[in-house]
């Protein structure tokens, strides 16, 4: 170019963080719009979690009168479909340009804090590289699970805010009468969802939800991660933000009937209530042994943060056995190897994990813990529990081994916790679940159900009716529930994805790969740092990872955005498409 034209000045990109007084007393109890940092500070001290899985600190944002303003960058310096981590001396936020257009945002997931920076943004939304959360880049919205809040929104170049606020409950009669317009069984996310959902909507009446736990809602998931875990640190939100919302929690309750013509439920102390519109989320209950011995002392499935506790207390410097080598079975094993003096697992499959991960990653893992002092006894079960004075002793396997226990925790699998429906006129399965369509409806009007107990058409996979017991799937149809309580319409579409936690280590998981024939394995087992593709016939149907974020996340997304993704794809080793920028 010739050297008659000036430079153009740089154009400069400013951010204004605006925190008007109104949204910081509402930013307490935030359930919505703003990733309220606070909500997390009743979950204190977060120091048994593994390094990725620690709760957000509270974030130090400007004092409430503060506008703060400040240039971050040159426009030219972001390219469309990048995203950068910008410092502004009170802390960060996420700045992404999309289409032309800035947008600035928390930099870090409200779920369990991990970096956006390091996740995927593809259409019009950024994914958690941890744990699978999206979230819209124009709004800040939480468009996919897990997690409750959404992220903060800034003002980049004058881009308007926009917050969720919810509902508060106006019904006059509520907490005395015996009557209810939405009841909700079960307090798990998909209960919660469900509820918050509802009055981010706007429904203003009464919401009633029920759980047999004595505890407010809280991460179950995280239980067998972090044993030591207390009630008010696994609490989802503080008792304060039922209260703000009116929404009422049964807790100790237990419904013995459903009398959809009626419209009532009775509850087992004889308590009847009536709805208008009911959600079914009952969750499951844990397989019991039924060997000689089952009902000697210190046996125990992991379902409360009571149990939880027990069992690190009893496994303290003793013997501890893990019967099930599933991810429940496996994460409490991992916890307690710093704990017990020996800790061995018990598994009828030939390696840990087998169904869900394959052989070679099974292997790999197994690996894994027996270089943490793990012993397995595998391709056998128990055959009895022997107790002295009562308690346990020792665990006799089929192999007439004998393994000393002075603790047993019982990981093998989990049914449908839907008895209670038996005699209503609501359909159930031959395996108890509750079947319902795309919009989490029953076969009864106006009855819905979400969670652990119900099989549902699985949108990418041919609407293929499955079961998918995840903490994510179950935050999902509980919004959607929520959605079609109010007509709205809405579709399960959500591509299933979860993680476990063992040593340290991150596994995550995206996709449904129940009948793969073939798993195809780029990076190195050996190491722990690979990415494992379960296929069937030609198409990958899920990704499993280990140190290599984001590329779960990035499958999710190609997933979501309904692209097929073909078995020679993954084959050839060359993964530009899946980490390069483009989607």
């Amino acid at each position: 170019m010739g050297g008659c034209f000036s430079k153009p000045k740089p154009v400069e990109l400013k951010i204004e963080v605006v925190l008007p007084e109104k949204e910081r007393g509402k930013e307490e109890l935030s359930a919505s719009g703003k990733g309220s940092p606070r909500a997390y500070q009743g979950n204190g001290t977060a120091r048994h979690f593994h390094t990725e899985e620690r709760l957000p600190a509270p974030h130090p944002y400007p004092g409430a009168q503060d506008c703060v303003e400040a240039a971050i960058c040159h426009v030219k310096d972001l390219e469309n479909g990048q995203m950068r981590e910008v410092e502004l001396g009170w802390g960060k936020v996420l700045l992404v340009k999309d289409n032309g257009e800035f947008h600035a945002l928390g930099h870090k997931c409200p779920h369990y804090g991990a970096p956006l920076v390091k996740g995927v943004l593809s259409r019009g939304r950024v994914r958690c590289p941890w744990h699978g959360a999206c979230f819209n880049i124009g709004t800040g919205d939480l468009e996919d699970f897990p997690g409750l809040d959404s992220l903060h929104k800034f003002q980049a170049l004058q881009l308007q805010r926009r917050t969720k606020v919810m509902a508060k409950c106006i019904s006059p009669s509520a907490g005395h009468s015996s009557s209810t317009n939405v009841l909700i069984v079960g307090a798990g996310a998909a209960g919660l969802v469900c509820a918050e959902t509802l009055r981010q909507e706007g429904f203003s009446d009464r919401i009633v939800l029920c759980t047999l736990d004595r505890h407010l809602p809280y991460d179950r998931p995280k239980l067998s991660k972090s044993l030591d875990a207390q009630p008010e640190q696994l609490a989802l939100r503080p008792k304060e933000f039922f209260r703000a919302y009116g929404i009422e929690v049964l807790t100790e309750a237990q419904v013995v009937t459903v009398d959809v013509r009626n419209k009532k439920v009775v509850f087992k102390d004889g308590f009847k209530l009536e709805y208008s519109k009911l959600l079914l989320a009952p969750g499951s209950s844990p397989k019991m042994l039924s060997c000689k011995g089952k009902e000697v002392e210190n046996v125990f499935t992991i379902r409360t943060p009571e149990d939880a506790n027990r069992v690190v207390r009893l496994a303290r410097g003793r013997n501890a056995v893990v019967v099930g080598a599933g991810f429940l079975g496996m994460e409490v094993a991992a916890y307690l190897t710093e704990k017990a003096h020996s800790v061995s697992v018990v598994e009828l499959e030939e390696t840990p994990f087998r169904r869900f991960l394959g052989e070679r990653v099974g292997r790999a893992l197994m690996k894994m813990f027996e270089n943490n002092r793990v012993k397995f006894y595998m391709q056998t079960e128990v055959s009895e529990l022997r107790a002295q004075e009562g308690k346990l002793k020792e665990v006799v396997l089929k192999s007439s081994k004998v393994v000393r226990a002075d603790v047993c925790v019982v990981g093998i699998g989990a049914v449908p916790a839907t008895g209670f429906l038996r005699q209503s006129s609501i359909n159930l399965d031959s395996r108890g679940f509750i079947p319902v369509n795309k919009m989490m409806q029953t076969n009864v009007p106006g009855v819905f159900a979400a969670g652990d107990a119900v099989t549902f058409p699985l949108t990418w996979r041919n609407n293929r009716k499955v079961n998918i017991p995840h903490w994510q799937m179950a935050h999902a149809q509980g919004r959607v529930a929520a959605q079609n309580m109010l007509a709205q319409e809405a579709e399960i579409s959500t591509v299933p994805y979860l993680w476990t936690a063992m040593f340290g280590k991150s596994l995550r998981y995206a996709g449904y790969g129940e009948g793969f024939d073939d798993v195809i394995i780029q990076g190195d087992l050996e190491e722990l740092k690979f990415v494992a593709f379960y296929t069937k016939g030609d198409e990958v149907i899920a990704v499993a990872s280990m140190n290599y974020d984001p590329i779960v996340s990035k499958v999710a997304e190609v997933l979501a955005s309904g692209r097929a993704i073909r078995k020679r794809e993954v084959e050839t080793g060359d993964m530009s498409w899946l980490t390069g920028k483009g989607s």
